[in-house]
């Protein structure tokens, strides 16, 4: 049982966890924000689908990996007798009706009208859509998703507040007999501190046999890239850029070096096999607003992510879509025109993610962050 212990001035209490009203409020939370989820190999999931039909039954969320697997996520508070074994069965059951399903019949048939709900053609896009790095490649993609349809390579989470003693010991035999089913038990444990919710989630590492297994098979990587932190390698292939780049790849790397030492996100480098990106990431969440890409022959620029957007700086977004063609902050467009107004209402949006509060623009458009 996870336990926050916090000290109010007088002595040190334990907080009881708030739990969650109901299966609806931790299924919304996953789908909102399922970069929570500690899972194994960390992979970036865009969720496709929410009550999506597989066969007879309801899978609670369908959602993909940048590799090309998909992933079964159900959703259950320990409460609901569900979470001891019937949550298993249900899982299996509709990787059971998936295994072989084409491609084609998948983004048509089954995720055809979730893929459009927001606002997606294929899983290609959506995949492409949600790529920060700049990693995605599609040929790849289309090739590791066929396998795992192909094959039954699926990725299974079960999600719940608590985890009951016999889900655990099925989930962890599941494990030990399977070399096609990454399994993936987290629970997600809610507490109210100040007013504000805290959340832990945990995955949950069922008891091994001893007897050696065989090793769990897994789609190759989506990316052979190398991502390092902070902001070094990205200035020092500004020398090496064509000259009449630099100057604008270096108003960008100021631009996201002030943003880290106001502390609003850290800084990461991500080389990857034509692009290099700059990824300035909130500090609660391996995400960011935006990116910024080296390496196109048009000249630098900036995708920008809407999804963290209504998520962290929902505020910001108008401000944003009255500066840029097309008017709308969509999940990947790309722009090559980064005015200094832009950057004062996106440092302004950082600024809001990571503090909640926005304030006015600077009228000096060289103005420091919070200026």
């Amino acid at each position: 049982m996870t336990a926050i212990w916090l000290n109010d001035n007088a002595a040190w209490r334990l907080v009881a966890p708030a739990g969650f009203p109901d299966e609806a409020a931790l299924h919304s939370l996953v789908e909102q924000a399922p970069q929570i989820l500690p899972l194994a190999g960390s992979p970036a999931l865009v969720v496709i689908g929410r009550e999506v039909q597989i066969g007879s039954g309801y899978a609670d969320l369908i959602a993909i990996e940048p590799s090309g697997r998909l992933v079964v996520i159900e959703v259950k508070l320990a409460r609901n007798a569900e979470a001891r074994r019937a949550v298993v069965a249900q899982v299996l059951t509709y990787a059971a009706f998936l295994k072989g399903v084409d491609p084609t019949e998948l983004e048509r048939s089954i995720l055809g009208r979730h893929l459009s709900q927001r606002g997606y053609k294929s899983l290609a896009e959506a995949v492409a859509a949600n790529d920060q790095e700049g990693s995605y490649d599609a040929d790849k993609f289309a090739a590791q998703l066929a396998t795992s349809l192909e094959d039954g390579r699926f990725r299974l989470v079960f999600v719940l507040d608590e985890a009951p003693t016999e889900l655990v010991r099925l989930v962890g035999y599941l494990e030990s007999i399977s070399d096609k089913l990454l399994i993936d038990l987290v629970t997600v444990s809610s507490f109210q501190v100040n007013g504000s919710q805290i959340l832990i989630p945990q995955r949950v590492d069922p008891e091994r046999p001893e007897t050696p297994t065989r090793p769990l098979a897994s789609p190759t990587p989506a990316s052979s890239g190398d991502l390092v932190e902070g902001a070094e390698r990205f200035l020092a292939a500004i020398e090496t850029a064509p000259e009449r780049f630099q100057p604008q790849l270096q108003r960008l790397a100021d631009w996201a070096l002030a943003l880290e030492r106001h502390g609003y996100v850290r800084l990461q480098t991500y080389q990857g096999s034509i692009h290099l990106t700059l990824l300035p990431r909130l500090l609660t969440e391996n995400v960011g607003l935006v990116t910024t890409y080296h390496g196109d022959t048009r000249g630098p620029s900036l995708s920008l992510f809407r999804s963290v957007f209504e998520r962290r700086a929902p505020q910001s977004i108008g401000r944003v879509e009255a500066l840029i063609q097309p008017a709308r902050v969509g999940n990947g467009n790309t722009l090559y025109d980064v005015t200094d107004k832009l950057l004062d209402v996106l440092t302004s949006a950082y600024q809001e993610a990571a503090t909640g509060k926005i304030s006015a623009l600077p009228s000096d458009a060289t103005a420091e962050p919070g200026a």
